[in-house]
């Protein structure tokens, strides 16, 4: 090793040791005679004194050596002078006294600084990701990374699972996001696809009877990009046979858990999490993702207005509309532009319009232009329902309730990002289960799986496909972190029958389900034993457990919201005789649009 010690491990306890350490340059300060470095490596900094008194050859070349420059300094552990210790360095208790300094390797100027965090524009970081990533902030987030996927394979394999991996050629079957295709140089005219999840894979090693397996694997998705998207992104895939939702949904809890505790920036706010039906979910936060580091819950108030002299609310609760608000805490002072904002806001969710009722602080009068339709007693009902206070603002919605859960919603998770609610560091982890099995739009006339057609349907609601597969409920579970979805699975399909049933209603031809998924359908004849499971995104975990925005930061080398890499300039054109090989000719042109 060219180094005895990292640069961040020695302590006062070390003084007077003769060590080698090796690193980078982080920062160099000449106080004439006497030259002092900040010397970096993957683990810390360590001050380098290099002293003209002490060693001419170190001197003369600390002199020459500018930041990011590579060197290789031995000399000896001094305890720093009084008061001139550094407790924001965990080795600030020390230096090293310079006797050899040798440049290893020298470094032009790098685009943007790296001994300390300021802002650089994303797309400069991500062509020189290579220095973008000897920043302290990205080393502790793959730190953070290499902890929470070393935790999990230590705590899966104390639980008889095992690690398998799955091809990542495989066979196209478009459903939902586009595949990335993989030309066939021996078969002309063939492609494999790269795997969107190793979703049949795992159903299939179940029933070959492993009964426990999980993978860190890699997926793939040709889909736009997004904050918390990237067309190749990694998941932990796991899937256990002779299982109940329950029994998932404990050991994956527990791993959580475990692996917050060890490897998250930011702490657990409870250590048990809630299990909310989809129907509650949406009911009290308008979204099956809720954010549950706040409150601000919608609250039904279509008994208090259903007698109000306001024509809209008193019409649609006779319809069977439902009227509901969220408070928002100290927001009764807001002016007329920021509610307009706010109207706006519903209206791009749907919305008609938006009611409100503000508590004056002082006075507590209440105004909104929808004050005069009701009584006092009215006023005070919605109040007390609200349990709303003076300097609250009530923002009340009515329509279909898919559409009142949505403005609601919206307007929570703004409001929540307006109060600061959303910037608390803790981390809210609850469970939804219970969705519906299907979406409540139809597909072409056909049903839509609300999760994947994998999702076998509670044993009790079976029955419901033949009269009214709306009402079925499914055994998909989804785990969600301040206001993410971090994991989704359910338990599967494992009778042939039942799954062919659930093609039929989705509209998938027979022949077709055959040619797609003819693989699995005469597998689940061999004798397919229940089984589920589910698949956390790492990528999202942890950038939630670092307390990034998104899942670029937390990814070593990420592609842009084009699906570009800037460093390496990919994707890229290929050689002429590359395509001939794969038989393929590009033309690019115009893209024939229907002229209706």
């Amino acid at each position: 090793m060219l180094k005895s010690h990292t640069c961040g491990e020695l302590r006062a306890e070390d003084a007077g040791k003769e060590v080698t350490l090796a690193g980078w340059v982080s920062r160099r300060r000449d106080m004439g005679g006497v030259i002092f470095i900040d010397l970096r490596d993957r683990d810390g900094k360590t001050q380098v004194v290099v002293d003209a008194t002490t060693s001419q050859q170190a001197f003369d070349a600390a002199e020459r050596v500018r930041p990011e420059y590579v060197l290789q300094v031995r000399g000896q552990v001094q305890r720093r002078p009084a008061g001139q210790e550094n407790p924001e360095m965990a080795t600030g208790a020390v230096e090293v006294r310079a006797a050899e300094v040798t440049v290893l390797n020298p470094s032009r100027t790098p685009p943007f600084v790296i001994d300390r965090e300021e802002f650089v524009e994303e797309g400069l970081r991500l062509k020189y990701r290579y220095l973008d990533l000897r920043r302290e902030r990205m080393q502790r987030n793959l730190t953070i990374r290499h902890k929470a996927v070393k935790f999990i394979r230590d705590f899966l394999d104390e639980r008889r699972f095992l690690e398998i991996e799955t091809p990542i050629l495989f066979k196209s079957t478009p459903e939902g996001a586009r595949d990335y295709l993989v030309p066939s140089r021996v078969h002309p005219g063939k492609f494999y696809a790269l795997p969107q999840s190793p979703q049949q894979l795992k159903q299939l090693l179940m029933v070959a009877g492993y009964e426990r397996y999980f993978q860190i694997a890699r997926c793939f998705r040709d889909e736009d990009q997004r904050a918390d998207r990237q067309p190749e992104f990694t998941q932990l895939d796991l899937e256990m046979s002779f299982v109940e939702r329950d029994d998932i949904l404990d050991l994956v809890e527990a791993m959580t858990i475990g692996m917050v505790e060890t490897a998250s920036e930011i702490p657990l706010k409870w250590r048990e999490f809630p299990r909310l039906s989809y129907h509650d979910a949406m009911s009290r936060f308008g979204t099956d993702r809720p954010d549950l580091r706040y409150g601000m819950e919608l609250t039904d108030v279509s008994d208090v207005v259903a007698n109000s002299a306001f024509r809209v609310f008193a019409e649609n609760v006779a319809a069977g509309k439902p009227v509901k608000a969220i408070v928002v805490p100290g927001a009764g002072n807001y002016s007329r532009s920021q509610m307009t904002e706010l109207e706006e806001m519903a209206k791009d969710n749907g919305a008609k319009g938006l009611a409100w009722l503000a508590i004056d602080a002082e006075s507590e009068e209440i105004r909104g232009f929808i004050a005069k339709f009701f009584t006092v007693d009215q006023l005070i009902a919605i109040t007390e329902r609200m349990e709303a206070t003076p300097g609250d603002l009530i923002l009340i919605s009515s329509d279909e309730a898919r559409i009142v859960h949505q403005v609601l919603g919206g307007l929570r998770e703004e409001m929540g990002r307006r109060l600061g609610y959303k910037e608390r560091r803790e981390l809210a982890f609850c469970w939804v289960v219970d969705f519906p099995l299907f979406e409540e739009e139809m597909e072409d006339g056909h049903y839509a799986p609300s999760h994947h057609m994998f999702t076998a349907p509670k044993r009790e609601h079976i029955p419901l496909l033949d009269t009214d597969p709306h009402a079925v409920l499914s055994e998909q579970y989804d785990l969600v972190c301040n206001g993410e979805e971090v994991a989704g699975g359910s338990i599967r399909i494992h009778e042939r029958p039942l799954q062919r049933k659930i093609m039929e209603l989705i509209g998938l031809d027979i022949a077709e389900a055959e040619r797609r998924f003819g693989h699995m359908l005469e597998a689940f004849e061999y004798g397919a034993p229940p089984h589920g499971g589910i698949a956390p995104g790492i990528d999202r975990l942890v950038a939630i457990m670092a307390g990034e925005p998104n899942i670029r930061e937390v990814t070593a080398f990420p592609k842009t919201q084009q699906a570009m890499d800037l460093m390496a300039g990919a994707p890229s054109e290929v050689d002429e005789r590359q395509l001939a090989d794969l038989h393929i000719r590009v033309e690019i042109g115009e893209l024939e649009t229907d002229p209706s």
